[in-house]
């Protein structure tokens, strides 16, 4: 999914973010903004994820907002 795509959609997918990541808070989502490469990194710090595991997670969950 287009980068831009996923940043304009990023309200609407912070809920279901939160749904899959329970350990991430409200602020952590409104920092990530759509961005993967932050959302990879909020997982990393959460969760203790090395950075392929987040990577991998991140590819697929904007994979099915497709």
């Amino acid at each position: 999914m287009n980068t831009d795509i996923i940043q304009g959609k990023w309200r609407q997918m912070k809920g279901e973010a939160k749904v899959q990541w329970g350990k991430l808070t409200d602020d952590d989502l409104d920092v990530v903004e759509g961005s993967a490469e932050k959302l990879v990194g909020k997982l990393q710090e959460r969760y203790g994820y090395d950075r392929q595991r987040a990577e991998e997670e991140v590819n697929t969950f904007f994979g099915r907002q497709a």
